[in-house]
C-alpha cells in the first residue's frame, strides 16, 4: 500500500477521494538546456484531468509549488523567483524546465485530480554537463632523458560529474609506476554553477625512443562522445653517447675524386663542432659536421678520425682506401724490327687490387700475352693490352712492323677452269710489301691483300710451247726468284692421249723394245770393233802376237755375242 503524501492527506480532509502515489521515475537532463519532465505517462487521459499541479522537493522535508492548471483555465504559476521564469506546462501536462541547473537535481511531483481519482507522479531529475573543452597546458619546453620532468597539465573544464582524465603516448594509455611516470589529478568546483574542473598533471622521464612521440589526454563522460586533446610533441635532450664517422664518396673511391667525412653524434641537441684527424693533421670545424677532401690520391689512403671538441676521448675511426691503377708497357708506340730478330716486351701493373688483363692484335682477342722469340712477318700488327680493376680501366699499345727481304714460299700452277689457259700462283712473304713480276707476259687476274707480310699473285697465261717461267719478288731489302716449268697446252693434250693405252699401243710397245735392243747391240758391236782395232795396233807396236788377246777382250766378245743373240730373238 502506497504511503500518502501530505497533499493527499490535506485533500482527504475535504473529499472522500483516494490519493495514489506512483513509483519514482528518473529523468536525465543536460546543463543549460530545457528539460521536459513527464507527468503521468498517460495513466490519466488529458480530457479526464480536472486539476494538474506541479511542485518540487525543497530538500528540507517541505515542498514548493510551481504551477497549477484547472480544466478550461489557463496555467497559474505559483513558483518563487528561482523557478518563476523557467517553468511552463506542456499540453500533456509535462513540466517544461528551461536553463537546467545543477540545483534542479531534485524530485519534482505532478499531482493530477480526475473524476473519482487523485494521483501523484514523483520524478527524480539528474543533470549532466560535458566538459567545455580538453587541452594540454603548461607544457614543458623539452624533456630530458632519465629525468622526471613535468610534461604538462590536461584540463577538463566545467563538467558534471567531474571528468576522469587519461594520459596517452602514441594512443597507448599511461599509468603511474612510481618511476618514470607520475600522474596527479585534482578537481575544483565552481561555487556558483556547481560545475567541476579536473586538472591532471603528468610527470615523465623520457627515453630516446620518445623523440617525435605524440602525447594526448582524453576523457569519456557519462553522456556524449569521448573527448581527446590535440597531440603535443617534445624535444628530447640527452648527452652524446655514440659517435660515427661516415665516408661519403663514389664507390669505389679512385684518384681524382672528392671524399666527404661526416661526423654523426647521437646527442640532442646534436654537437655542431668537431675535430677531424686527417692522418697526421687535425682540423677543427665549427657549425658543421662535415669536412671534404678534394682530388684524392693514393697517398690519401689511411686511417681517419673525428671527435667531440668538448670531449676528445669520444671519437670515431674510419679507414679510407683510394683505388689506383698504373700500367707500363716497354716498348710502345711504333716498333720496327727485322724478321728473325727477338723482341722483348716488359709489361708492369701497379694497382691497389686485383686486376684483369686482356690482349688483342688488330682488334682480335689473344689467348695470352704475346712473345716474340723470332719475329715473323705475320707478327706485324697493332697490339693492345686492356687492364681493368673495377671501374678503372687503362690501355697501352704498340704498332709492330716486321721488315725484311721477300721470300717466295710457293710457286705453283693449275689449269684454268675453261681448259684454255693456265694459272700461275706466286706466294711470297716480306715487308714492306714486295713487288711481283713474271718472266712471261700474262693477264693478272688476282692479287691478295697484303696482310701479315704475305701476298699472293696470280696470272693467266696461254703457253704454246714448253717453257720455264720465273716469278720475282722484291722490295727495298732484297729480292727472290723461283722457276716453274710450264708445258704447252698442245703437249698436254698429246700426253693425255698417250695416257689412254689400247691393243695397238701394246704392239707398238713391243716393237719399240725390240728396236731398242737392236740399236743397243749395234752400238756395243761398233764399240767393240773400234776397241779391237786399237788393241791390235797396240799389239803390233809392242811385238805381241795377233792372237795374244787379253782375258778382258774375250769376256767382251762373249758379251757382244750374247746381246746379238737376244737381239735376234
Amino acid at each position: 500500500m502506497h504511503l500518502l503524501s501530505a497533499s493527499c492527506v490535506r485533500a482527504l480532509l475535504f473529499t472522500t477521494l483516494l490519493c495514489q502515489v506512483s513509483a519514482l521515475v528518473n529523468v536525465t537532463g543536460l546543463f543549460g538546456e530545457t528539460l521536459e519532465i513527464p507527468c503521468n505517462n498517460g495513466a490519466i487521459m488529458a480530457e479526464d484531468v480536472m486539476i494538474a499541479k506541479w511542485k518540487y522537493d525543497k530538500g528540507d522535508g517541505s515542498s514548493g509549488d510551481l504551477l497549477v492548471k484547472n480544466k478550461a483555465q489557463n496555467v497559474s504559476i505559483t513558483a518563487n523567483e528561482d523557478y518563476k521564469g523557467r517553468v511552463s506546462m506542456a499540453a500533456n501536462t509535462s513540466l517544461l524546465l528551461s536553463e537546467a541547473k545543477l540545483t534542479d537535481q531534485r524530485t519534482f511531483t505532478c499531482m493530477v485530480v480526475a473524476v473519482g481519482d487523485i494521483r501523484e507522479f514523483p520524478v527524480n531529475v539528474v543533470i549532466y554537463k560535458v566538459p567545455a573543452g580538453l587541452e594540454i597546458s603548461d607544457k614543458a619546453a623539452e624533456l630530458e632523458i632519465g629525468k622526471l620532468t613535468k610534461l604538462g597539465t590536461c584540463v577538463a573544464q566545467d563538467a558534471h560529474p567531474a571528468a576522469s582524465i587519461t594520459w596517452l603516448k602514441n594512443n597507448k594509455p599511461l599509468e603511474s609506476d612510481g618511476k618514470g611516470i607520475s600522474i596527479q589529478a585534482s578537481v575544483q568546483v565552481d561555487p556558483d554553477t556547481g560545475l567541476s574542473t579536473t586538472s591532471s598533471v603528468l610527470e615523465y622521464s623520457a627515453e630516446k625512443e620518445d623523440t617525435d612521440a605524440q602525447f594526448t589526454c582524453s576523457t569519456q563522460h557519462t553522456v556524449g562522445a569521448e573527448l581527446v586533446s590535440s597531440p603535443v610533441t617534445f624535444s628530447i635532450t640527452y648527452s652524446t653517447e655514440n659517435i660515427v664517422l661516415q665516408v661519403i664518396a663514389l664507390d669505389p673511391l679512385v684518384e681524382g675524386d672528392n671524399v666527404t667525412l661526416k661526423c654523426v653524434a647521437d646527442g640532442n641537441p646534436a654537437p655542431t663542432s668537431f675535430n677531424f684527424h686527417l692522418k697526421e693533421d687535425m682540423v677543427k670545424v665549427e657549425n658543421t659536421n662535415t669536412y671534404t677532401i678534394t682530388d684524392v690520391s693514393r697517398d690519401t689512403t689511411g686511417e681517419y678520425k673525428c671527435s667531440l671538441i668538448d670531449d676528445p676521448s669520444m671519437e670515431a675511426i674510419k679507414d679510407i682506401t683510394v683505388n689506383y691503377l698504373d700500367i707500363n708497357l716497354i716498348p710502345s708506340g711504333n716498333i720496327v724490327r727485322s724478321a728473325g730478330e727477338a723482341l722483348n716486351l716488359t709489361f708492369q701493373i701497379g694497382s691497389s687490387g686485383e686486376s684483369k688483363v686482356s690482349w688483342t692484335k688488330d682488334n682480335i682477342k689473344l689467348d695470352k700475352e704475346p712473345k716474340f722469340n723470332k719475329l715473323a712477318y705475320s707478327d706485324s700488327g697493332l697490339y693492345e693490352c686492356d687492364v681493368t680493376m673495377g671501374p678503372l680501366n687503362k690501355k697501352a699499345s704498340f704498332q709492330l712492323v716486321v721488315e725484311g727481304a721477300p721470300i717466295i714460299k710457293k710457286l705453283s700452277k693449275q689449269r684454268g677452269e675453261d681448259g684454255q689457259h693456265k694459272v700461275l700462283i706466286c706466294e711470297a712473304e716480306g715487308s714492306p710489301k714486295p713487288a711481283v713480276s713474271w718472266s712471261i707476259n700474262g693477264t693478272s687476274i688476282d692479287e691478295s691483300p697484303f696482310i701479315n707480310g704475305k701476298i699472293t699473285h696470280k696470272i693467266k697465261v696461254v703457253p704454246t710451247a714448253n717453257l720455264t717461267v720465273s716469278c720475282t719478288v722484291s722490295n727495298e731489302f732484297g729480292m727472290d726468284t723461283k722457276d716453274i716449268n710450264v708445258s704447252s697446252l698442245f703437249e698436254e693434250v698429246r700426253m693425255d692421249k698417250q695416257d689412254q693405252p689400247d691393243d695397238n699401243d701394246k704392239t707398238k710397245l713391243v716393237v719399240g723394245v725390240v728396236a731398242g735392243l737392236l740399236i743397243a747391240t749395234l752400238v756395243i758391236a761398233v764399240a767393240y770393233w773400234i776397241y779391237m782395232k786399237k788393241s791390235k795396233q797396240g799389239s803390233w807396236k809392242t811385238g805381241e802376237k795377233e792372237d795374244g788377246s787379253s782375258e778382258e777382250e774375250k769376256k767382251l766378245e762373249e758379251k757382244v755375242e750374247e746381246n746379238s743373240q737376244k737381239a735376234e730373238v
